[in-house]
Protein backbone atom coordinates (compact mmCIF):
# COMPACT_ATOMS: atom_id res chain seq x y z
CA UNK A 1 0.00 0.00 0.00
CA UNK A 2 1.13 3.34 -0.58
CA UNK A 3 2.23 5.43 2.13
CA UNK A 4 0.81 8.78 0.99
CA UNK A 5 -2.86 6.23 0.52
CA UNK A 6 -2.49 5.08 4.01
CA UNK A 7 -1.93 7.75 5.17
CA UNK A 8 -5.19 9.50 3.82
CA UNK A 9 -6.90 6.62 5.05
CA UNK A 10 -5.59 6.79 8.40
CA UNK A 11 -6.61 10.39 9.26
CA UNK A 12 -10.35 9.31 7.42
CA UNK A 13 -11.10 6.47 9.73
CA UNK A 14 -9.67 8.92 12.48
CA UNK A 15 -12.71 11.58 11.87
CA UNK A 16 -10.86 13.93 10.28
CA UNK A 17 -12.91 16.24 7.98
CA UNK A 18 -10.25 16.94 5.32
CA UNK A 19 -8.09 14.40 3.90
CA UNK A 20 -4.15 15.28 4.83
CA UNK A 21 -2.65 17.64 2.82
CA UNK A 22 1.01 16.97 2.17
CA UNK A 23 3.39 20.07 1.71
CA UNK A 24 4.03 21.42 -1.72
CA UNK A 25 6.74 24.04 -2.19
CA UNK A 26 7.19 25.46 -5.93
CA UNK A 27 10.64 27.08 -4.51
CA UNK A 28 12.59 24.88 -2.45
CA UNK A 29 13.82 26.71 0.48
CA UNK A 30 17.70 24.97 0.08
CA UNK A 31 20.79 26.86 -0.53
CA UNK A 32 23.86 25.97 -1.77
CA UNK A 33 26.91 26.06 0.92
CA UNK A 34 28.72 29.18 1.71
CA UNK A 35 32.10 27.54 2.78
CA UNK A 36 33.83 24.15 2.10
CA UNK A 37 31.75 21.31 4.79
CA UNK A 38 35.21 21.59 6.30
CA UNK A 39 34.65 24.70 7.46
CA UNK A 40 31.24 24.64 8.65
CA UNK A 41 29.42 24.49 11.27
CA UNK A 42 26.59 21.66 11.26
CA UNK A 43 23.43 21.42 13.88
CA UNK A 44 21.33 18.60 14.32
CA UNK A 45 17.69 18.63 14.01
CA UNK A 46 15.72 15.44 14.77
CA UNK A 47 11.82 14.57 15.49
CA UNK A 48 13.19 12.50 18.96
CA UNK A 49 12.79 14.33 21.79
CA UNK A 50 15.26 15.09 25.16
CA UNK A 51 13.27 12.77 27.75
CA UNK A 52 9.89 11.26 28.49
CA UNK A 53 8.53 14.68 29.74
CA UNK A 54 7.41 15.70 26.17
CA UNK A 55 4.52 13.48 25.46
CA UNK A 56 1.79 14.14 23.18
CA UNK A 57 0.10 16.89 24.94
CA UNK A 58 2.94 18.72 25.98
CA UNK A 59 5.30 18.41 22.79
CA UNK A 60 7.34 21.84 22.38
CA UNK A 61 10.26 22.73 20.30
CA UNK A 62 13.69 21.95 22.69
CA UNK A 63 16.68 22.94 22.61
CA UNK A 64 19.42 21.33 23.84
CA UNK A 65 23.53 21.31 24.64
CA UNK A 66 25.44 19.73 22.39
CA UNK A 67 27.99 19.19 25.25
CA UNK A 68 27.55 16.67 27.44
CA UNK A 69 26.29 14.53 25.00
CA UNK A 70 23.18 12.82 25.67
CA UNK A 71 22.68 9.10 26.71
CA UNK A 72 19.75 8.44 24.96
CA UNK A 73 16.95 10.39 23.43
CA UNK A 74 12.86 9.83 23.62
CA UNK A 75 11.62 8.32 20.83
CA UNK A 76 9.01 5.68 22.32
CA UNK A 77 5.78 8.52 20.96
CA UNK A 78 7.04 8.50 17.84
CA UNK A 79 6.11 6.28 15.16
CA UNK A 80 8.70 3.92 13.24
CA UNK A 81 8.37 -0.07 12.50
CA UNK A 82 8.85 -0.81 16.19
CA UNK A 83 8.81 -4.68 14.78
CA UNK A 84 11.73 -4.27 12.75
CA UNK A 85 14.22 -2.12 14.87
CA UNK A 86 14.66 -0.03 17.59
CA UNK A 87 16.28 2.72 18.74
CA UNK A 88 18.61 1.24 21.60
CA UNK A 89 21.63 2.55 19.48
CA UNK A 90 21.60 6.34 19.88
CA UNK A 91 23.94 6.76 17.48
CA UNK A 92 22.29 4.92 14.39
CA UNK A 93 19.58 7.94 14.36
CA UNK A 94 21.52 10.60 16.57
CA UNK A 95 24.88 11.11 14.69
CA UNK A 96 26.53 13.48 17.07
CA UNK A 97 28.99 11.48 18.08
CA UNK A 98 30.00 10.77 14.38
CA UNK A 99 30.26 14.36 13.71
CA UNK A 100 31.68 15.25 16.62
CA UNK A 101 34.64 12.88 15.27
CA UNK A 102 34.61 14.41 11.85
CA UNK A 103 35.40 17.55 13.14
CA UNK A 104 38.28 16.12 14.97
CA UNK A 105 39.23 14.85 12.11
CA UNK A 106 38.96 18.39 10.02
CA UNK A 107 36.47 16.77 8.01
CA UNK A 108 33.94 19.47 8.94
CA UNK A 109 34.63 23.09 10.80
CA UNK A 110 32.68 21.80 14.03
CA UNK A 111 29.44 20.25 15.45
CA UNK A 112 26.95 23.39 16.84
CA UNK A 113 26.90 23.91 20.71
CA UNK A 114 23.09 23.26 20.19
CA UNK A 115 21.38 20.29 18.60
CA UNK A 116 16.91 20.94 18.09
CA UNK A 117 14.60 18.24 19.07
CA UNK A 118 11.36 19.60 17.28
CA UNK A 119 8.18 17.53 17.60
CA UNK A 120 5.69 15.51 14.67
CA UNK A 121 2.91 17.54 15.53
CA UNK A 122 1.11 16.82 12.09
CA UNK A 123 0.79 20.93 11.83
CA UNK A 124 1.97 22.59 9.01
CA UNK A 125 1.14 25.70 9.95
CA UNK A 126 2.70 25.19 13.50
CA UNK A 127 5.97 23.99 11.45
CA UNK A 128 6.06 26.46 8.97
CA UNK A 129 5.28 29.62 11.76
CA UNK A 130 6.41 28.13 14.91
CA UNK A 131 8.97 25.29 15.25
CA UNK A 132 10.95 26.49 11.81
CA UNK A 133 11.41 30.30 13.03
CA UNK A 134 13.12 28.98 16.28
CA UNK A 135 15.07 27.03 14.89
CA UNK A 136 16.44 29.03 12.01
CA UNK A 137 17.49 31.60 14.68
CA UNK A 138 19.12 28.99 16.76
CA UNK A 139 20.97 28.65 13.86
CA UNK A 140 21.81 31.80 13.42
CA UNK A 141 23.22 32.33 16.73
CA UNK A 142 25.04 29.26 16.49
CA UNK A 143 26.38 30.57 13.69
CA UNK A 144 24.92 27.01 11.48
CA UNK A 145 26.35 26.26 8.36
CA UNK A 146 24.55 23.50 7.56
CA UNK A 147 21.31 21.71 9.29
CA UNK A 148 20.75 18.08 9.55
CA UNK A 149 17.85 16.74 9.34
CA UNK A 150 17.20 13.11 11.06
CA UNK A 151 13.50 12.57 11.77
CA UNK A 152 12.35 9.02 13.18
Amino acid sequence: MRYIDRSRDYYAAHGYDKPYRWAHYDAVPFAALRRPLAASTLAIVTTAMPDAGYTRKTRRLAVCETAPAPAALYTQEVFWDKEATHTDDLGSYFPLAALQALAGEARIGRVAPHYYCVPTTYSQRKTLEEDAPAIAAGCVRDEVDVALLVPL
